[in-house]
């Protein structure tokens, strides 16, 4: 195949140049720039409450002076455990204008994993709401951690008078009250200043924006170093690939910022175009659908357990989509049957792009005009190069014709894993960064991703990979979702098994499903069972995991052993 770089350059598929340079910037400077040319235009609608890019970098310099105030310090760590509220904004831009890193945690974390992760990133300060789902959680961490202070915000005060005021007649029983400690600041009193003090000199192309966990899918989540130029690149790596760029944005900010995802899609990559999030604390497919039509919302980013939600919700019928541009589709992988279902459902394209924590995290996405190929995450977003490796031996190339791992290099690319160099000597190879995903780039430049390198099945010695197995089974009309694991076999070593849900209507037993499935597949393929189960577990953003079914198959394997021992 002619030179992937040649077919970039020549046969590319996004309106823009592929190789192209983004000069460096940090993160304070872009949401000002976009401040200053912006001022008047909305920039969050929250639940009906609209504010300005002049009100909110109002409150982002008031957040930045109080933390300063405090003693906060350029590289000191401030943490977010937030939803998607108008705080998390204020709090993530006015930490970073201090010079600060921002620590992401999930508003579903446990007090353990919560502070497991301020302990190893050395938090100092944690934004959180007076919520009883948020707050207790925290106080507890603070007890009980280094953690030195919690600025505590409500969601009433970022709601309108009367809003506020059915707030808190209504919505009382869902707030916990916020405790006369003097570790405890309440978030009006942090911006009780005129935000007049001077921000920080930022080197954006080596100091630390943003410590952003990974998904921990093997072993303890790793803190991945996202420095300004990082995060400010591949925001405008996102904005230069929209064809609609200088129109006006108005996107449904319901995936949540704590995740990288979301982080530039949603919230940065909007901040550099100077449009509006239309911002919902928590996915509810009713409230969705009705943000689309109250605003007319020109792009929906989601994940496609979010859009298959969507598909099922009955008011998805009544909804006028012709405002969407593109709906973005990130985080999994997206089965071909239900981009066709809900492109056919609603007249808007469901775009499919791909990316990792450790990229800020967009590599790759298909265009949202052009040639748009199923199956394929697309072409790389400008600046990025991709390369492929052999599986078994990432110093050379992989045989003529099969896949290999994935390596992309760009501004996107991380720094390395905080205080892990071991780790970082694992996923580095020179200024590229090995991905674990095993794909394939065809003759029009575009990546198609076949299976995870951890994921793979080693079946008598031959490999499996689960999602072309997942692939067949969505074939079926009564698969909802699929999911293929490895199962122990004292044969073969592992052996294929499915977990799948069924769509509404259908009644069948995995072993008639067996019998649909295997005779598709090649003998080493072949499933041992097809469970039918009424949910399959998802990560914090929604995405189906396998994690925890390979942890019910691994307990169950070793309760047989611990019995056939016991009886022998």
């Amino acid at each position: 195949m002619e030179s992937v770089e040649k077919i970039w350059r020549e046969r590319y598929q996004h309106p823009t140049a592929w190789d192209q340079t983004f000069p460096p910037k940090s993160m304070g400077e872009m949401v000002t720039e976009s401040a200053s040319a912006h001022p008047d235009a909305i920039m969050i609608d929250f639940m009906g409450r609209k504010f300005t890019y002049a009100d909110m970098f109002a409150q982002i310099r008031r957040i930045a002076c109080g933390l300063q105030a405090m003693g906060v310090r350029k590289g000191d760590r401030v943490g977010l455990y937030l939803p998607n509220t108008p705080h998390y904004v204020a709090a993530y831009y006015g930490a970073l204008m201090t010079g600060a890193i921002v620590v992401n945690f999930s508003p579903l974390y446990t007090a353990a994993e919560l502070e497991h992760q301020v302990e190893d990133s050395g938090t100092k300060i944690l934004f959180t709401l007076s919520a009883k789902a948020l707050l207790p959680t925290a106080l507890e961490v603070l007890d009980n951690s280094t953690l030195e202070k919690l600025v505590v915000g409500t969601v009433a005060e970022m709601l309108s008078p009367v809003k506020s005021l059915l707030f808190r007649w209504f919505k009382a029983s869902e707030s916990a009250p916020i405790p006369d400690d003097p570790r405890v600041l309440h978030y009006d009193r942090l911006t009780a200043n005129p935000g007049d003090c001077a921000v920080a000199e930022i080197d954006p192309v080596n100091d630390i924006a943003l410590l952003q966990y990974t998904g921990g899918t093997t072993g303890t989540p790793k803190g991945a170093m996202l420095t300004h130029q990082n995060l400010t690149a591949n925001a405008r790596q996102a904005q230069s690939i929209d064809p609609h760029q200088n129109e006006a944005d108005r996107i449904i900010a319901v995936l949540p910022f704590f995740h990288v995802f979301a982080n530039t899609v949603t919230l940065n990559r909007t901040v550099v175009n100077g449009g509006e999030m239309v911002m919902l604390p928590r996915f509810d497919a009713a409230q969705v659908l009705a943000a689309v039509q109250r605003v007319k919302a020109t792009s929906l980013p989601g994940v496609p357990t979010m859009f298959q939600a969507l598909l099922d919700h009955p008011a998805i019928r009544n909804i006028d989509f012709s405002c969407l541009r593109a709906c973005i589709s990130g985080g999994a992988p997206l089965p071909l049957e239900l981009k066709q279902r809900f492109e056919a459902a609603t007249g808007a394209q469901l775009i499919e792009g791909y990316g990792l924590t450790e990229t800020s995290p967009i590599v790759c996405t298909n265009p949202y005009e052009g040639l748009n190929k199923s199956g394929t995450v697309g072409q790389p977003v400008p600046g990025t190069r991709v390369k492929l490796v052999d599986r078994e031996d990432p110093t050379k190339p992989p045989p003529e014709g099969e896949p290999g791992e994935l390596l992309f290099a760009g501004p996107q690319v991380m720094k390395g894993y905080w205080n892990r160099p071991d780790a970082d000597a694992e996923v580095f190879m020179g200024e590229y960064v090995r991905t674990g995903d095993v794909g394939i780039i065809d003759e029009d430049g575009y990546v198609k991703i076949v299976d995870r390198l951890k994921d793979m099945i080693s079946v008598g010695g031959f490999k499996v990979f689960p999602s072309q197995v997942e692939q067949v089974l969505y074939h079926h009309p009564a698969i909802k979702e699929a999911l293929v694991i490895g199962v122990p076999d004292r044969y073969r070593g592992e052996q294929p098994k499915a977990f799948v849900t069924l769509n509404e209507g259908f009644d069948i037993d995995g072993a008639a499903l067996k019998d649909w499935l295997n005779p598709q597949l090649g003998k080493h393929e072949r499933v041992c069972e097809v469970e039918v189960r009424l949910n399959l577990p998802r990560t914090l953003v929604g995405k189906l995991s396998r994690k925890e079914l390979v942890a019910e198959e691994r307990a169950k394997a070793d309760a047989r052993v611990a019995e056939a021992g016991t009886a022998a």
